[in-house]
């Protein structure tokens, strides 16, 4: 394990407004039979995650419409980007989906917290996220 990766927890506490959580749930069971494996993680993700009350999650953790910058420990270059619906999505925007590896990777997560998190070819990476603005 590189040193890069030694400070991502697997998998750290994580954060979503009660609407996020409900909307994420049924996109996620509406992909099990697409994407069953990104499913499956999205599913596992909101299974532990703390629920808040709209309005009650700090501005500091990423959800949907939240703008975020990050750096993949893999490449080690800090990426901006704002996490969106999987309808909104548009990558050269810089809108990338809650569907999409990454984009449910991010979710959840607060400033200065770190996840191994696996890529579209199931390589762990650490992303750690540097700032967080709400949409």
């Amino acid at each position: 394990m590189t040193t890069a990766t030694a400070h991502a927890p697997a998998r750290p506490p994580i954060t979503l407004s009660e609407t996020d959580a409900e909307r994420l749930t049924a996109l996620a069971l509406q992909a099990e039979d697409r994407t069953p494996e990104l499913a499956g993680l999205l599913l596992a993700e909101l299974e532990r995650a703390r629920i808040r009350p709209d309005g009650k999650t700090a501005p500091d953790v990423v959800g949907v419409g939240s703008t975020v910058e990050f750096v993949d420990e893999a490449h080690g270059e800090p990426r901006t980007v704002q996490l969106v619906w999987p309808g909104e999505a548009d990558i050269a925007a810089g809108k990338i989906s809650v569907l999409t590896h990454v984009g449910a990777g991010l979710l959840g997560l607060a400033a200065g917290q770190a996840i191994l998190w696996p890529d579209r070819d199931g390589r762990k990476r650490a992303l750690r996220i540097v700032s967080v603005r709400r949409g």
